[in-house]
This record gives C-alpha cells, structure tokens and sequence, in this order.
C-alpha cells in the first residue's frame, strides 16, 4: 500500500452532488456515487455549514476519532464494493480509490470535519 497515513480531501457540493478536488492526482469535481453520497449525508449530519464543504478524513488504519470502517466486499466495474455494517450501505468507490492506495484496502476509517474550527 502506498500508505497507512491520515489522507484529507475536500468534498463539497455542484450542482446538487458531492465532488473534490485534487489537483496532486488530477481530480477536478470527480463525483461520489453509488452509495457514497448516503455515507456522506450521515457523516456530516452535525456539520452545520456543510454546503460549504468539509474535509474528509480517511486511512486505511483506524484513528482517533474515525466515524466510519468500510469493509472490502468485492471488485466490480474496476471499482470496488465497501459497507458500513452499522448503518446498513454499501458504498462504490471508482478506480480513482488506487489515486490514494496501492490497492484496494480491506477497510478504510473516515471521518467529516468542518472546515471552520
């Protein structure tokens, strides 16, 4: 795996859908779909200025404070299949997932944060 670090990215919301940005691997507005939207309805449910974005926290290790364990399910359309178990989601993540990851990790921790302190 490349690394088993805190890696932060930026998502907010276009036109009605969660996107980020990340310009260190060529990102720009790449959607979340397929589930992924709902995981992030409910991690930033407290946040209140979140239509302005949020960062998003994420590892393939756990840390303090993590919100969410996706666990590895399956490989399909050269994406990949993670649920939350306790909320009930599946969740598909792009090819783009390996941007941040050798391969596909058997879970990854995230967490929401304002953007303001």
């Amino acid at each position: 795996m490349k690394n088993s670090l805190i890696m932060q990215i930026y998502p907010y919301r276009h036109r009605g859908i969660w996107v980020f940005d990340d310009a260190q691997i060529g990102f720009s507005q790449e959607p979340f779909v397929g589930g992924a939207p709902e995981i992030i309805d409910i991690l930033v449910r407290d946040i209140p200025t979140v239509d302005e974005g949020f960062r998003l926290l994420f590892s393939d290790t756990p840390f303090l404070g993590y919100q969410a364990e996706l666990i590895w399910m399956r490989t399909e359309y050269s994406g990949q299949w993670y649920c939350w178990i306790e909320n009930k989601i599946e969740s598909w993540f792009c090819p783009s997932l390996l941007g941040y990851f050798d391969q596909p990790p058997n879970r990854i921790y995230c967490k929401a944060e304002s953007l303001y302190f």
